[in-house]
């Protein structure tokens, strides 16, 4: 957590009382009448620590993002009108900046049509031009997966107080979740219009709230504590993994150490090299992950064509960190499960844009079955599922 002077203390105290009247309430009306003085005095990196509290103190995620709301609402002005510094041209958080104007752009475009559309739901020629536009918003989604893969490892680095993320990364997945539900509304014969409203309503609020809080609380603050050189790494990353609107000229990658190995590896049923080992695992056509025995990511496959995003900044993180709240909880079961002995393998899978993808852990044991972590693998099976008959090797 940064340090706090007796003032900032102070602020946090204020701040954690009006949290909790609203947690209890809903209401802080009475706070806002009896502290009008105070309002003015909050700064924008208050609220960094006042939702890492929080959160430690085990709120449901749902009530807590009824909450950031409410008090980010409260003290809006002051925040606003906090003085930032502005990130450098064309630097990683300059690029994210820049995709939050053209992620504007894009919402304005929207409201002309989908005021008309209220007025006539049944216009075809109104709804293809919503579907493209709503299409182009879930693109910009790449911004969210940025954050997450790139970001958030760093801020968990950085920062004592970095649980705010945990909210954040929350209502990215709410986003994700009501773009997709206004499309396929739009795109069916059976439009519930309360539905599609409702999710309409929620997409713009929460992508112009995170624009807000990212340039006037996260991205002012990663810039007073984050290395001049880790952010040009992140935009290399970032780069990597595609920025959505706008990006920059391809950022120079530092030069990678090479790998020096006398001799080879003997992995038991056949000795090859460091380089090989890396050959063999990202030409299989899946992810792997591998998680230590203390709950660390060591390691991930790059094959050309990933399930899920991964980038060098996952390295190190705890893996309780590598996924949304809503669905943490079932990861830590499973490694749970796993250490005590009481299973070996847990399987899932879901539809992800038309093709079936199953996710499997396992459990990693040594010769004398000390549990020493687990790989995660994901593959893409629509074409296995498919599979009827046989086609033998002589086929070929």
């Amino acid at each position: 957590m940064s340090e706090f002077t007796n003032t900032g203390e102070s602020r946090l105290h204020k701040l954690l009382e009006v949290s909790r009247l609203l947690l209890e309430t809903g209401n802080a009306y009475s706070f806002i009448i009896e502290n009008e003085e105070f309002i003015d005095t909050v700064v924008p990196n208050d609220f960094i620590t006042l939702f890492d509290e929080l959160v430690k103190e085990g709120y449901d995620m749902g009530r807590m993002k009824i909450l950031t709301n409410k008090v980010l609402n409260i003290f809006r002005i002051p925040i606003e009108s906090y003085k930032r510094i502005s990130p450098e041209p064309d630097s990683f958080l300059d690029i994210m900046e820049q995709n939050n104007r053209e992620l504007v752009v894009v919402l304005e475009q929207i409201r002309p049509y989908y005021k008309a559309f209220v007025k006539d739901i049944g216009n075809k020629e109104l709804i293809v031009q919503l579907i493209d536009l709503f299409k182009k918003l879930e693109v910009f989604a790449g911004h969210y997966t940025i954050k997450e893969n790139v970001l958030f490892p760093i801020i968990e680095k950085r920062w004592k107080d970095y649980r705010c993320i945990q909210i954040m990364w929350s209502f990215h997945d709410d986003i994700r979740r009501n773009i997709k539900s206004v499309i396929n509304q739009l795109s069916g014969n059976n439009l519930d219009f309360k539905v599609c409203n409702r999710c309409v309503g929620d997409v713009f609020f929460n992508m112009l709230s995170i624009k807000f809080r990212e340039e006037h609380i996260l991205f002012p603050y990663i810039q007073s504590t984050v290395d001049k050189s880790e952010l040009e790494d992140m935009n290399m990353e970032a780069y990597k993994l595609g920025y959505p609107y706008t990006e920059p000229q391809a950022p120079l990658e530092n030069e990678e150490k090479a790998i020096h190995e006398n001799g080879l590896i003997d992995l038991g049923t056949g000795n090859v090299s460091a380089d090989q080992i890396k050959l063999m695992f990202n030409h299989l056509p899946v992810d792997i992950t591998y998680v230590d025995e203390n709950d660390t990511v060591q390691y991930f496959s790059a094959p050309k064509k990933r399930m899920f995003p991964r980038t060098t900044a996952i390295i190190g993180r705890k893996v309780s960190n590598c996924h949304p709240p809503e669905s943490v909880h079932v990861v830590e079961q499973i490694v749970q499960s796993f250490r005590a002995g009481n299973k070996d393998k847990a399987s899932f899978w879901i539809n992800i844009k038309g093709t079936l993808v199953l996710i499997q852990y396992f459990a990693v044991r040594d010769e004398s079955n000390t549990y020493r972590g687990v790989i995660e693998v994901a593959q893409e099976i629509t074409e296995i599922k498919a599979l009827e008959g046989e086609k033998r090797l002589l086929d070929w």
